[in-house]
């Protein structure tokens, strides 16, 4: 991989940390504010993807030929398996958390002894997280 395409995809994955948050402080005040933020991280996300995609594919084996690239591009695929199934499930996690969380303040505010009951649900919620985690851990123990 060359410095050129290393710098670019460390530049892309800055830029889909950084941009997004600047769309969402400088844009209008109404809902298109977060629309534009999203649509802003979706596009670096998926570019810095197929960046990485190009690069993964693109690659020369200088050793035993073809038992060389397949088991790299087999190992290629299980790491976006991994990162795929760790970062969906997380996404997921904090819209459940979110929407949990929120419901178990407005319980708590009118009945404080909800309490119990409502940590159940968020905890509940980030159980998902976890268990994308677990599934990337054993699909990494697999490579």
């Amino acid at each position: 991989m060359t410095m050129l395409v290393k710098l670019l995809i460390i530049a892309a994955l800055v830029l889909s940390i950084i941009l997004p948050f600047g769309v969402y402080l400088l844009g209008e005040k109404k809902k298109g504010r977060f629309k534009a933020a999203l649509a802003c991280n979706v596009f670096f996300f998926f570019g810095t993807l197929v960046i990485a995609s190009v690069m993964l594919f693109g690659g020369t084996a200088m050793a035993a030929g073809e038992s060389v690239a397949a088991a790299s591009t087999g190992m290629g695929m299980g790491y976006i398996a991994a990162a795929l199934s760790t970062g969906l499930s997380c996404i997921g996690a904090g819209i459940a958390v979110a929407s949990a969380a929120s419901a178990a303040l407005g319980a708590i505010s009118e009945d404080s002894s909800v309490l119990g009951k409502s940590l159940i649900f968020v905890a509940l919620a980030e159980g998902v997280a976890l268990y994308g985690l677990i599934v990337s851990i054993m699909i990494l123990g697999k490579l």
